[in-house]
């Protein structure tokens, strides 16, 4: 992933001014460590006349997958491969300008201590990107940068020169030009532009990204003609996000328009004095959901499997009503995690009785599983592939044969009512699938009848009269022992 940034001078305001704005030396190729990987700054060229700096970003493909929260694989076959094989090391996206802002964040905000006379100088700039996503072509890309006093060159890049009846691919190569530009100002355009154009962030989006955008568009966003989609785009199209910048922006402008501070405008309501009662999260009503279900069902000897990092297991202690809680999972750092958050090291000799924790896959039959009042599959079974499900299945149902068993799944109706979720992808990246209630209830019921069950479907969370809950749960409970569906 490449950057330039180029200016030009003369013998008494030299060019290589710019390594003072940036704070890197030119005669000096520096690197710095990033989540994502490792950015380069060089000076391929540095004189009096004529000064270039280069940003070079190399990314970690495998980092970013680790470290990012991930789209989910939606069931295709190859998009396993995608999270690797893609485009993020070498087109300009959110990766770039959070590069940026890192690696230039005293040049983004106007300061040069050596020299505090230089950021507020205009100067000629020229930026070039090579490779540039732009969901809208190279129309959508003039559309955002003219208004700001660049002229640009967007030229398509062809899918494949050697077959130029294939097209025009999404990227293009980029170069903005100006004659009286400070350096802050184009810092602050490109780091707000570039995941814009590209319609995607490597990182959550959440409710400080609000003031990233208004600082970084200080003085150019709130008259931009593009501001809606400017806003919608770098918010990841969070309707409730995009809302509360644009109702800061309008007040920035009218604010504006009327040479007054915005305190003065915005001062119609005074400050509430309560704050609104938070959601509880659907995690937290997820657990008291299976801990209610467990209760009514009377068990006292509970398996959790796939315990993760023992929120659930926590929780159940909580309660005297359980005397016996195994936590099993497959992951020994996810064990590991759960001992911490257990204090099992601290825990007082009784309570530390009720509690065991075990490594075990849910593929294989486990005999250490047997003899058991109930056991939990929460948020589990997701995150198989399909063909392992009999597997898990006949380990659950046909070997261990607990008297109850709770199964919590996503709703994948209920995913349209996610904000921050794209159309057709999962909760987690980590999902192989979601299902419908339809689909949940026809594995359910066939489950049942295999092995001796009877089951029942409880919404958990809000029940959507359309979509549905977020979280479904069936409630497995024996009633045909397994000696007398043999015979």
């Amino acid at each position: 992933m490449f950057l330039t940034i180029t200016t030009t001078g003369t013998p008494e305001r030299p060019a290589t001014e710019l390594g003072f704005l940036l704070h890197k030396h030119p005669e000096k190729a520096q690197a710095f460590s990033t989540s994502y990987g490792t950015a380069h700054v060089l000076y391929p060229e540095a004189d009096a006349e004529r000064c270039t700096a280069a940003l070079l970003l190399e990314v970690d493909a495998v980092a970013l997958v680790r470290r990012g929260k991930g789209k989910g694989r939606g069931g295709a076959p190859d998009a396993a491969l995608a999270q690797y094989v893609n485009d993020r090391p070498y087109a300009a996206s959110s990766l770039l300008a959070v590069a940026l802002s890192g690696v230039f964040s005293s040049a983004m905000k106007g300061v040069c201590n050596a020299r505090p006379e230089l950021p507020g100088v205009p100067r000629p700039l020229r930026i070039e990107v090579p490779a540039l996503p732009a969901r809208g072509g190279p129309g959508l890309v003039r559309r955002l940068f003219e208004p700001l006093g660049w002229t640009v060159t967007a030229e398509p890049v062809p899918l494949d020169t050697e077959f130029p009846q294939w097209g025009d691919s999404r990227y293009v190569r980029l170069e903005l030009e100006s004659a009286d530009r400070t350096l802050a100002e184009a810092l602050r355009h490109l780091y707000v532009l570039l995941p814009v154009l590209d319609d995607a962030k490597h990182y959550w989006v959440s409710s400080d990204e609000v003031d990233k955008l208004l600082r970084a568009g200080e003085g150019w966003l709130p008259g931009h003609p593009e501001q809606k989609l400017i806003t919608s785009r770098y918010l990841s199209r969070r309707w409730s996000l995009t809302r509360q910048a644009t109702e800061r922006l309008e007040l920035v402008r009218l604010a504006e328009a009327d040479d007054s501070e915005v305190e003065e405008i915005d001062n119609a309501v005074e400050a509430e004095t309560e704050t609104e009662e938070r959601p509880t999260p659907l995690a937290v009503q997820r657990r008291e959901a299976i801990t209610a279900a467990l209760k009514a069902s009377g068990a006292a000897r509970v398996l959790d499997l796939g315990c993760g990092q023992g929120q659930l297991v926590q929780a159940l202690l909580k309660d005297p009503a359980f005397t016996e809680i195994v936590g099993l999972d497959v992951s020994m750092r996810a064990l590991t995690i759960a001992s911490r958050r257990l204090k099992l090291d601290r825990m007082g000799e009784r309570q530390a009785a009720r509690v065991k924790l075990l490594q075990g896959s849910l593929a294989y039959t486990d005999q250490r599983l047997k003899g058991y009042d109930a056991a939990v599959l929460s948020e589990v079974i997701e995150h198989l592939d399909l063909p392992r499900l009999p597997a898990l299945e006949y380990a659950v149902f046909g070997a261990a044969r607990p008297r109850t068993v709770l199964v919590t799944t996503p709703n994948v109706e209920y995913n349209v009512r996610w904000e921050s979720l794209p159309a057709g992808h999962v909760r987690h990246g980590d999902h192989r699938f979601e299902w419908t209630r339809a689909q949940f209830r026809a594995w359910a019921e066939a489950v049942a009848e295999r092995h001796g069950y009877g089951a029942e479907f409880v919404p958990v969370g809000p029940d959507d009269p359309e979509v549905g809950p977020p979280t479904q749960m069936a409630v497995f409970t024996l009633t045909t022992p397994k000696e007398a569906k043999a015979a």
